[in-house]
Formats: C-alpha cells, sequence, structure tokens
C-alpha cells in the first residue's frame, strides 16, 4: 500500500491566494473613515493614515488611487490626503444616482417580486416601527435600519438582474454611508423612515408599479431633506 503523502506548505491548498494588500488598504480606509477614526473632511498625510490602517505606504497609494477615482478623496501629492465632505453637491449628486436606477428597479420588483420575500421586509419594518415607538432611538435600532435600507434597496435593485449596476450600486452606498456621518439621527426621522419603506412595500405588494415609483421618488426627496437638514 502505498502511505498518503503528507501536505506540503508549498501546495496549492496551502498557497490558496490571499487579499492583496491594496484591496485591504481599500477597505480599511473606508471602514476608518465610517468609523471617525478619520474625521470627515480630514487632512492627512499618506504616512499617518498608513499607520491609522496599518498597511504599508506603497499599496495603500494603490488604495488611494482607486478612491480617488471614486471621488471619496484628492490627493495632493507632497501634501497629503483630503478626504470629501459631504454637502450639497454630493447629495444631489447621490440621490439622482439612485432615482435612476431604482425608479425603473422598483417598477419590476412591483411586479415580479415574490410575495413571501416583500412580506418578511414588511414584517421586520413593522416590527422596527413598534420598537421605535415605544422604546425610542437605541444603537441596535439603528443598526437594524441599517439592514433594512439595504436589503430593501437592494431588492429592488436586484430586479434589474444587471450585474454591472448592483457593482455600481454597492460603491454608491459608500457615499451614503458618507452623507449620513453628519446627520443628527433621531427616533422621529427614523420612525418616518421606517414608514416610508412601508408605503413603497405597500405599493408593491399590491402590484402597482406606478404608486411604488411615486412613493420611492417621495422618500428619497425626503431623505434628501434630511440630509440637507431641511427638517
Amino acid at each position: 500500500m502505498k502511505k498518503a503523502q503528507a501536505h506540503k506548505p508549498g501546495s496549492a491548498a496551502a498557497d490558496a491566494p490571499s487579499p492583496r494588500l491594496s484591496d485591504l488598504a481599500y477597505e480599511r480606509i473606508l471602514e476608518s473613515l465610517f468609523e471617525r477614526k478619520v474625521p470627515v473632511g480630514a487632512f492627512i498625510s499618506q504616512s499617518a493614515l498608513s499607520e491609522i490602517v496599518s498597511v504599508p505606504v506603497a499599496p495603500l497609494r494603490d488604495a488611494l488611487r482607486m478612491l480617488e477615482a471614486e471621488g471619496i478623496l484628492t490627493i495632493h501629492p507632497r501634501s497629503g490626503i483630503q478626504f470629501v465632505r459631504p454637502g450639497l453637491e454630493l447629495t444631489r449628486s447621490t440621490y439622482q444616482f439612485r432615482s435612476i436606477i431604482e425608479r425603473s428597479a422598483v417598477r419590476i420588483y412591483a411586479e415580479e417580486a415574490t410575495e413571501e420575500a416583500m412580506n418578511r421586509l414588511e414584517v421586520r419594518h413593522s416590527r422596527l416601527l413598534r420598537k421605535l415607538e415605544a422604546e425610542g432611538l437605541t444603537a441596535e435600532h439603528l443598526a437594524e435600519m441599517d439592514m433594512l435600507e439595504l436589503d430593501l434597496h437592494g431588492q429592488i435593485v436586484a430586479a434589474l438582474r444587471n450585474p454591472l449596476i448592483e457593482t455600481a450600486y454597492r460603491r454608491m452606498h459608500n457615499y451614503l454611508r458618507l452623507l449620513r456621518l453628519e446627520r443628527k439621527v433621531t427616533s422621529p426621522i427614523l420612525i418616518r423612515t421606517v414608514k416610508e419603506h412601508l408605503e413603497i412595500l405597500e405599493a408593491c405588494s399590491s402590484r402597482n408599479a406606478d404608486a411604488a415609483e411615486k412613493s420611492l421618488q417621495a422618500h428619497f426627496q425626503a431623505a434628501i431633506n434630511r440630509n440637507l437638514g431641511l427638517y
């Protein structure tokens, strides 16, 4: 009988590819921004940022070029990195992009989404609404709202069945997270947002594509106003 060959360090299993350092740097830069380790609008040197994200400067530069192309920051040669500060223009551009994509997508979602998928979302929204009305805003409720935001709008965009749009939309979500960094969130604001989601789901459940698109557009306009502090 042949002896089983011992696993060698140089084998394919041991050499499974690990994430590139530039990809790791990309994720860590965004994480440091969204977790407020780097302040919104901060001007920071590459060496200081390298220490914060624990990634060497060389792969950090590759990640910075990617983030600059996506509009998250500006690289000033021999000076430093300027992170974008959310304002009117970023708010307008972000919601214009969302509106162009989701108005078409929600019509398909209203016509084709399964009752089971819509019911699950409606139950989760209704449960959160009851908690907010009874308990007020907590970190747990805020985290649940973030998940509902991702799930509802993610399912709507997925109705287009277009992987290129889904990839672009995931990147756009970084802008949304940036906008929320400087937005004060209260229980009444979250309650209004949940109710707007429920109106979209109600229109979709009734298979009324026109009403679904109208509710979605009203939700986006209200979100723009909230981000700009208009109410």
